[in-house]
Protein backbone atom coordinates (compact mmCIF):
# COMPACT_ATOMS: atom_id res chain seq x y z
CA UNK A 1 0.00 0.00 0.00
CA UNK A 2 2.72 2.50 0.98
CA UNK A 3 4.51 2.49 -2.39
CA UNK A 4 1.22 3.31 -4.12
CA UNK A 5 0.49 6.15 -1.71
CA UNK A 6 4.02 7.50 -2.10
CA UNK A 7 3.73 7.46 -5.90
CA UNK A 8 0.75 9.82 -5.52
CA UNK A 9 2.60 12.16 -3.16
CA UNK A 10 1.17 10.76 0.06
CA UNK A 11 2.10 8.36 2.80
CA UNK A 12 0.78 6.66 5.90
CA UNK A 13 2.28 6.67 9.39
CA UNK A 14 1.56 4.15 12.14
CA UNK A 15 0.44 6.05 15.24
CA UNK A 16 -0.78 3.38 17.66
CA UNK A 17 -1.83 -0.24 18.05
CA UNK A 18 -4.45 -0.72 20.76
CA UNK A 19 -4.19 -4.35 21.81
CA UNK A 20 -7.26 -4.12 24.06
CA UNK A 21 -9.62 -2.55 21.50
CA UNK A 22 -7.87 -4.40 18.63
CA UNK A 23 -7.57 -1.19 16.60
CA UNK A 24 -4.77 0.42 14.63
CA UNK A 25 -4.43 4.20 14.40
CA UNK A 26 -2.71 5.70 11.37
CA UNK A 27 -2.10 9.18 10.02
CA UNK A 28 -2.49 9.88 6.32
CA UNK A 29 0.05 12.53 5.30
CA UNK A 30 0.99 14.51 2.22
CA UNK A 31 -1.50 14.31 -0.61
CA UNK A 32 -3.37 11.55 1.23
CA UNK A 33 -4.15 13.85 4.14
CA UNK A 34 -6.33 16.12 2.01
CA UNK A 35 -7.48 13.75 -0.71
CA UNK A 36 -11.26 13.35 -1.17
CA UNK A 37 -10.66 9.60 -1.55
CA UNK A 38 -8.84 9.31 1.80
CA UNK A 39 -11.62 7.32 3.51
CA UNK A 40 -11.70 4.87 0.60
CA UNK A 41 -7.90 4.56 0.75
CA UNK A 42 -8.11 3.97 4.49
CA UNK A 43 -10.86 1.35 4.48
CA UNK A 44 -10.43 -0.45 1.15
CA UNK A 45 -6.66 -0.23 1.01
CA UNK A 46 -4.94 0.10 4.35
CA UNK A 47 -7.52 -1.56 6.60
CA UNK A 48 -8.09 -4.42 4.17
CA UNK A 49 -4.35 -5.10 3.90
CA UNK A 50 -3.85 -5.05 7.68
CA UNK A 51 -6.89 -7.23 8.41
CA UNK A 52 -5.81 -9.73 5.76
CA UNK A 53 -2.54 -10.22 7.64
CA UNK A 54 -3.85 -9.67 11.19
CA UNK A 55 -7.52 -10.76 11.27
CA UNK A 56 -7.84 -9.90 14.98
CA UNK A 57 -7.73 -6.17 14.14
CA UNK A 58 -11.28 -4.82 14.21
CA UNK A 59 -10.70 -1.37 12.72
CA UNK A 60 -8.12 1.01 11.32
CA UNK A 61 -8.68 4.61 12.40
CA UNK A 62 -7.28 7.77 10.83
CA UNK A 63 -6.11 10.30 13.42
Amino acid sequence: IRPNLQMDGGDVELVDIDEVQKTVSVRLVGACGTCPSAIFTLKAGIEAAIRERVPEITEVISV
